[in-house]
């Protein structure tokens, strides 16, 4: 019924959907494994000390961020093109 269907505007929104679901659960992933993996990294770590102290932690974070922020935009960049594509079908 999928391969076919009646209503082609309800079929892109219920793949569409289906896409952000799986998107989402994917998100919710990647947080609770960072979470876990912040809670273990507790521990007194000389490298992290001697990084805060000189300053040098802001900017691993900073490329972190941003290495995050270009792969969320990425994502959302690529995921409009493909409902272009799905529109012109």
């Amino acid at each position: 019924m999928d391969n076919n269907p009646e209503n082609p505007v309800e079929f892109i929104k219920r793949k569409k959907y289906a896409a952000m679901i799986k998107l989402k659960k994917i998100l919710l992933l990647f947080i609770v494994l960072m979470t876990s993996l912040i809670s273990i990294a507790q521990g007194k770590v000389e490298m992290a000390d001697t990084m805060r102290s000189n300053g040098r932690i802001y900017v691993v974070v900073a490329v972190v961020l941003t290495i995050l922020a270009g792969l969320i935009l990425y994502v959302i960049r690529l995921d409009r093109k493909i409902a272009k594509l799905e529109k012109e079908k």
